[in-house]
């Protein structure tokens, strides 16, 4: 009996050393259920791809120009505007008073100046009888000078005539040539004053103007056309010079802003051949602008359109966008797995010529993009492989499709 025990015990441990010893069977999968792929040779396209929105290339900032309150609110963003079109209307009590003062300052200033003008030609006017009556008494001294030395030479009249009239005649030939200078000069007086007036009409004009300048800026207006994107205060609120108000998209030339992982963003370059899909039409375009900051783990990148934008394109739009690296000839690739990144190996599954068994192959990825990657090891042209998510499969080497 013994020896029975013996062998018994040894025959279980041998059943039990085998049974240990013997590979897991191959599970089975449904094959309908798995993203397949056949490895190919030819060119391929390196493209990375990022999701983003239109923008606008250019939006107009609206400031307030003066102090005022918000009274009214005209437009909401999303509603098309032109450039003469009205935002806001604020208001500024002090503003429109002064503006109103400035007015009643200029008219002031023109009744002076035309009082200065009634004035100063009554002056004149008298300052040239003045001369004129001199004139006069000038003329008839000298008349009665030349008498007097045409009778004094006859002898009808004393020497002592004739000497008083020749002082009397210079002397009035000296007043004369006073008044008359007198007149002169105050031809230029007058014009001196009548310009001293004029320049402050001019001050006040050009005051009243900025005034009525300022208080039209209290009808806050777009200055563009384009769409009222943002609309930034209240009625009731009070703003300052500088406030910005609302922000105003030109609608017609859009740019597409795209979400670039910033480990993909290193091979991006300045007019690089992109294709945005407004998922309404894809537009063609070029690399403009690379963002020189990361936030958030991505790289804005923006792509000027070289296309004509679809009918309903508009700023916010939401877009995917691909942009293409480089075209790289006669490499083998196939489409990109689920797993695995650039330049790493992994392990894929390859299926079988029967298409109903798949083993694992160690594949060395090489360069890839969107939708394809390089193969540099492991498989060759015509292979078939799983791109499927294979990682509850990692302790079988092979597997069963159904």
């Amino acid at each position: 009996m013994a020896l029975y025990a013996v062998v018994l015990v040894g025959a279980v441990s041998l059943i039990t050393f085998g049974v240990a010893r013997l590979k897991p069977a191959a599970p089975s999968v449904e094959g309908g259920t798995l993203w397949k792929d056949t490895v190919k040779r030819g060119p391929m396209v390196l493209q990375v791809h990022g999701n983003g929105t239109l923008e606008p290339e250019e939006i107009r900032v609206i400031a307030a120009a003066t102090q005022g309150r918000v009274e009214r609110v005209l437009a909401e963003p999303g509603t098309p505007v032109s450039a003469g079109t009205v935002l806001y209307e604020l208001s500024n009590a002090e503003l429109q008073q002064s503006a109103v003062d400035a007015e009643y300052q200029l008219r002031a200033a023109e009744a002076d100046l035309n009082n200065l003008h009634a004035r100063l030609e009554s002056e004149r006017m008298t300052q040239q009888s003045a001369t004129a009556q001199v004139h006069a008494e000038y003329q008839q001294a000298r008349l009665q000078a030349d008498t007097d030395e045409a009778l004094a030479k006859e002898g009808l009249i004393p020497a002592l005539n004739l000497k008083l009239s020749r002082v009397r005649a210079e002397e009035l030939a000296n007043r004369y040539a006073i008044e008359q200078k007198r007149l002169d000069g105050r031809v230029k007086s007058d014009q001196a004053q009548v310009a001293s007036q004029q320049a402050r009409i001019s001050q006040l004009q050009a005051l009243l103007k900025l005034k009525h300048d300022q208080v039209n800026t209290l009808a806050v207006r777009a200055g563009t056309d384009g769409v009222l994107q943002e609309r930034l205060v209240e009625v009731g609120q009070e703003v300052t010079p500088g406030t910005v108000l609302a922000r105003v998209a030109e609608q017609q030339h859009l740019k597409a802003q795209l979400k670039i992982a910033e480990t993909q963003v290193k091979d991006i370059a300045l007019g690089q051949h992109a294709d945005i899909d407004t998922r309404n039409g894809v537009i063609p375009g070029h690399v403009s602008r690379i963002d020189p900051a990361a936030q958030n783990g991505t790289v804005t990148v923006d792509v000027a359109l070289d296309g004509a934008l679809p009918q309903g394109a508009r700023p916010q739009l939401s877009v995917d966008g691909t942009i293409e690296l480089a075209r790289l000839d006669n490499v083998l690739y196939v489409g990109r797995p689920a797993f695995g990144q650039a330049n790493s190996t992994i392990g894929m599954f390859k299926l079988e010529p029967d298409g109903h068994e798949a083993a694992r192959v160690q594949v060395k990825l090489g360069r890839s993009s969107v939708n394809n990657i390089e193969i540099l090891d492991g498989l060759k042209e015509g292979d078939t492989v799983i791109l499927s998510d294979t990682s509850q499969w990692d302790a079988f080497q092979r597997i069963r499709l159904n």
